[in-house]
Formats: C-alpha cells, structure tokens, sequence
C-alpha cells in the first residue's frame, strides 16, 4: 500500500491548541465497523456503546517532563534533547541539531543539575546519552523539563497535568496516550457502577508512536521499540471476559499495540513485559480488541494506518471527512472517535 493512500486535507483551525477545560466534554465521533454509520455525540455519552460484562483498557504511563534544553560543554551551542527510552546506564534521546553530538559530547542542563554524555550514535538524530545528576532523575526533570507537546501545538500549556490522563501511575512515556485525556475519575466511577471492569497496561510511548512513516511503500516502514507491561491479574479478567462473551474496549492505539502484541505472541492474554515493534496497518487480522475508542490522527501517519486496520481504510476517511464538516478537534487535545461493532447496550457492539 501507497503512504498517499492515507492522506486527508485537514484545515489548519481545526489542530487543537489547548484542552478543553472538562475533559469529558470533548465530543465522540461514533463509527459502526459493520456498515459505516456515524453519530455525532459528547465523550459523556460514551458508556452507551459498553455492556455490564465489558472490560476497558487503559495505558497508566504517565509522562515525564523529557524535553529539556541545555548547551554543549565545549562550545556553548544550543542542544533540545528528548528522553525516549530508558537503555542500559542511560538513555535514548532524540537529539537537536544531532550533528553537532557525537560519542564523547557533554551536554550541560540548567546550572549543572543535569549533565548528559553522548555513548552512542544512531540514524534519525537518536543518541545514547549518560545521565549524571544528584538525586531522583523525575525531580531533576520537574525542575528542568518541559512537557514534550507535539510540535503541531504551539501554545504553551498552562498546567502540566492537563497532557496527562487522570489514572497516570508508571512514570516513562515521552508523550501522552491522548485518547485517555478524555477521561475523569467522575466518569470511570459511572462506568464501573455499570457493570464494566477497568483494568490498566503500560506502554512507554516513545519514538514508534509518534515517528513520521517516510517510506513510500508502508510494508517498508520499521516501528520503533516500546516497553510495555501487563500484570496477571489484568490478563485474567480479560481472558474471562472472552471466555463469557464481553467485548475488549481498548482506550488509545497504545493499549491497542500492547494487546494485540500479547495476543499475538501467547495467543491468550498473558502477563508478561518487554519491547514492542508491532506496525498494525490494513491487511492486520484484529485478535485482542473489539471496541477501539481513539483521537483523530496525523495524515499519512502510523495512527491512521492502524485505525485503517480496525475497519477500512474508506471508512476512516469518510468518517474524517465527517469530522472536518462538522468541525470536530483533531490530534491530541482533539475530539475523540470510538469504532465499534454494531447495536448499542446489551447488543453485539
């Protein structure tokens, strides 16, 4: 398939710039997999497309605050490094301008809290950077570090907590999976006393999530490596709400990737933890998820290609040429789509 075969004209007013002040007051595109029907509604009305024996899935990363500005040692010259992935005695990081890195080169943060020193040199601007510091890394970096904001967002977010989803727990993502974003505590309260069992999984969003596909053919595209976790207690109860008939309702295309990942590889639901590579485009047979609540993704984008996957490729675009009529809010303090399979509470769905 042809990377052109998933591009969208998207006006530049309908980027979302800041979050909206309730989170769960976003609005929800409703798209029938088994036909292409859309309902326009708000994320409040979400809990109509669960039932009592349905099991939700959220990604608790919780982000750092990983994009810190700093100068080079020797030089003085200007360096923006982003943490992407904790690796043996440091860290990978996607550097600015990484010419000007190389094996050796130290970095210098704020007043010398933080130094980080170049071990290793990859493709794409990817270094792996010693951390030198004194006490906790995640209080160094809530001094020093910026929220990693996408760079499609150019206001400055005003309260940090905002790019992080309400039941955030395992700190190390480099961005937020924003499909959770339009969760509240009140919300998750009236979903559990419906019946439906919440359970958690992690996925360090790091560069597979939000790395451009530069290749024209889209089998030749290569995902970047993520960490992902889940427990034994999260793979019984879904394995019990497969066995009784209830729908998976995956929150986000990171929760998505962890559980098709597992499925994948066990063929069950199974604790386990590691690294993930998974590319899930049109073609991909969906085993884990059955419900996919997700954001309005970037043209061209690995996102689009996996929600492609979980209906039609057609669909999706009609379904985003439905929200750009009806000027709904795209990318990741966007509206918010779920993609279901047919008649609501108590049906197949």
């Amino acid at each position: 398939m042809k990377l052109e075969e998933f591009d969208f004209d998207l006006p530049e007013d309908l980027i979302a710039q800041t979050p909206l002040k309730d989170r769960s007051s976003s609005r929800l595109l409703a798209l029938d997999k088994t036909d292409g029907q859309i309902e326009d509604n708000t994320f409040n009305d979400v809990l109509k497309y669960f039932n009592a024996c349905d099991v939700l899935v959220l990604n608790d990363t919780k982000v750092l605050p990983a994009r810190l500005y700093g100068i080079k040692e020797d030089t003085g010259a200007k360096i923006e490094m982003l943490l992407l992935t904790p690796v043996e005695d440091g860290y990978e990081v996607l550097i600015r301008p990484a010419k000007k890195v190389k094996v050796g080169t130290r970095v210098v943060f704020g007043n010398g809290e933080l130094t980080a020193e170049c071990t290793a040199i990859f493709d794409e601007g990817i270094r792996h950077m010693k951390l030198h510091h004194e006490g906790i890394l995640e209080n160094v970096l809530d001094a020093l570090g910026e929220m990693p904001l996408p760079p499609y967002i150019k206001e400055t977010l005003e309260d940090k907590d905002r790019y992080q989803t309400v039941y955030a727990k395992e700190t190390g993502s480099a961005a937020a999976p924003t499909a959770g974003l339009h969760f509240t505590n009140e919300l998750l309260e009236e979903i559990r006393n419906a019946g439906v069992k919440i359970v958690t999984i992690t996925l360090h969003v790091g560069l597979g999530t939000f790395r451009p596909v530069s290749v024209e053919t889209i089998e030749n595209h290569k995902m970047h490596s993520e960490y992902y976790m889940m427990s034994a207690n999260t793979a019984d109860i879904l394995n019990t709400a497969k066995e009784n008939g209830g729908k998976i309702i995956s929150v986000g295309t990171t929760s998505t990737r962890t559980l098709e990942t597992i499925m994948d590889k066990y063929d069950t639901f199974k604790a386990s933890s590691g690294f993930t590579d998974i590319f899930i485009y049109p073609g991909f047979e969906y085993k884990a998820v059955d419900v996919l609540i997700t954001n309005f993704h970037l043209p061209k984008s690995s996102l689009v290609m996996l929600v492609s996957a979980f209906c039609s490729r057609d669909m999706i675009l009609n379904a985003y040429q439905h929200a750009v009529k009806h000027h709904y809010r795209f990318f990741s303090f966007g509206d918010a789509m779920i993609i279901h399979g047919g008649a609501v509470n108590g049906n197949s769905l």
